[in-house]
């Protein structure tokens, strides 16, 4: 009882040192991710800052406490770079509001929690320019996900001709482990910028960003099904042809003959149109299809395909925003009416585009012997990262994403780790590589295989934050796993 009552005024000072009005009613509070719930992490405390004197008060108190300090954003980061176990976790969630817009350069800036659907809603209400500014890119499936998560994690889109979100940076300040508040950009800091885009909240908390915009404009929808062999010359012309996004959405039943080769393929075509005149009568889903659709992927996989397919054929031709197009569905605990005790485990691999047929061809094999259940599967395209230090675009890569079914038992979780280890194997078989984002799993030699400059981004940890005030159990785990490197 002592114990207790000690951890509750311990958490209660740290509110109070740093200002911040919130209780700590819970003395070990617990966060899990949304979309695995494979990682819930007793902290020490959770707090809500509101600005940048309290991110820095926060982590000078933290750390005169010997206590460790991780950062949260919108929770859907499946590797545990979010969480860390008796950490302070501090939730940029509060810290979300628009700052200042460039519209002559367009360049908007935030304060880190911010999330996309407010990013998206403040460009519509507060432009009346004739020129209209909007997002490049950001994470597909789902949309409350934060600007510092972005940052951290380096996302992609769906652009045919664009490289991950450091691209997308102007600049950003960053509170770091001293609780001083730095600038990085591409002549200042030029070594913490390459290193805390991508680089999954170990140099700091990202404070504010500086986000280039692009000028909106309006796209034409082509759906086509097509065999995946066709789709890397379909997607090289088109982006030739000056079409900006696209993916294509693979078939997911192993007993169809269709399997991993047929698909839907989306492009997205600029057309000579008013932004302002774009019809919002669509052929679109709702929330009610979206829920139906991930039931079916759990339970009648050819249906889904055929229903998803006959609804994205019958939007061909149709017109949308570049900016709101990129705005999702995500159904928080979907799963819930599926099975409790299972999830969905997302992963990303990667291959030089020529090598996507072949991958493809020996995957569908592997997929087969191992009956590996696949939910979801699309392939994009990125271009090359040469800025993030740690950069998983190393190439001009197709992009594969998956989104494996996981039962949460001991032998569910075994049979992942085989799964995406065997997913990885085989990208790098093929010369690509994959995500750390998404999941713990990768075998060390997988590592050092996608990413040789590994050890030394660690040890740049230890050069930036030598007293290691900012960790996450992503960090502890790669650390213990590389100890003899680091020693």
């Amino acid at each position: 009882m002592k114990r207790y009552i000690l951890k509750i005024f311990k958490a209660v000072v740290l509110f109070t040192v740093c200002g911040i009005s919130q209780a700590a009613n819970n003395p070990s509070p617990e966060l899990n991710d949304i979309h695995s719930k494979l990682n819930l992490t007793r902290l020490d405390s959770i707090v809500y800052p509101t600005s940048i004197a309290e991110i820095s008060k926060i982590i000078k108190h933290a750390k005169s406490k010997g206590l460790a300090v991780s950062i949260s954003g919108g929770r859907h980061s499946m590797g545990g770079q979010q969480f860390g176990v008796g950490t302070v976790n501090i939730s940029m969630s509060h810290y979300n509001k628009i700052i200042s817009f460039d519209d002559k350069k367009g360049i908007l800036e935030v304060e880190a929690g911010i999330e996309w659907p407010k990013i998206v809603d403040w460009l519509l209400k507060n432009q009346k320019n004739n020129k209209v500014w909007g997002i490049r890119q950001k994470q597909t499936g789902a949309d409350k996900l934060s600007m510092g998560g972005a940052l951290s994690s380096n996302i992609h889109g769906r652009g045919l001709n664009m490289s991950p979100m450091i691209s997308d940076v102007e600049s950003f300040s960053i509170v770091d482990a001293q609780g001083n508040l730095k600038n990085c950009s591409r002549t200042e800091n030029k070594e913490l910028f390459k290193l805390a885009i991508g680089g999954y909240g170990l140099f700091g908390v990202i404070a504010t960003v500086k986000l280039r915009l692009m000028p909106v404009v309006v796209l034409q929808r082509e759906v086509k099904i097509i065999d995946i062999k066709n789709f890397i010359p379909q997607a090289t012309r088109k982006i030739a042809e000056g079409y900006l996004y696209g993916d294509f959405q693979f078939d997911i039943d192993p007993q169809s003959s269709g399997f991993m080769q047929r698909g839907v393929y989306s492009f997205y075509k600029p057309v000579p149109e008013n932004i302002r005149q774009v019809s919002t009568k669509q052929n679109e889903l709702s929330n009610q299809d979206w829920t139906y659709l991930l039931n079916l992927a759990h339970t009648n996989k050819s249906k889904a395909f055929d229903v998803y397919s006959k609804y994205y054929l019958k939007t061909d031709g149709q017109r949308y925003r570049s900016d709101t197009n990129q705005m999702g569905v995500y159904i928080n605990d979907y799963h819930d009416n599926i099975n409790k005790s299972s999830s969905e485990v997302i992963s990303e691999i990667y291959v030089p585009r020529n090598n996507l047929t072949a991958l493809f061809n020996q995957l569908r094999e592997d997929f087969r012997k191992y009956h590996v259940n696949v939910i979801y599967g699309t392939v994009r395209l990125v271009k090359k990262d040469n800025e993030s230090y740690l950069s998983w675009a190393k190439n001009n890569y197709a992009a594969i994403v998956f989104n494996f079914h996981v039962d949460h038992s001991p032998e569910g979780i075994e049979k992942a780790k085989h799964d995406f280890r065997l997913i990885i194997d085989r990208a790098e078989a093929y010369g690509g590589s994959f995500y750390l984002t998404y999941h713990r799993w990768a075998r060390k030699d997988q590592i050092l295989l996608a990413y040789p400059q590994f050890i030394s981004f660690l040890k740049l940890k230890l050069k930036y934050d030598p007293d290691e005030v900012f960790q996450s159990d992503w960090y502890r785990y790669y650390k213990k796993m590389f100890s003899k490197e680091l020693s």
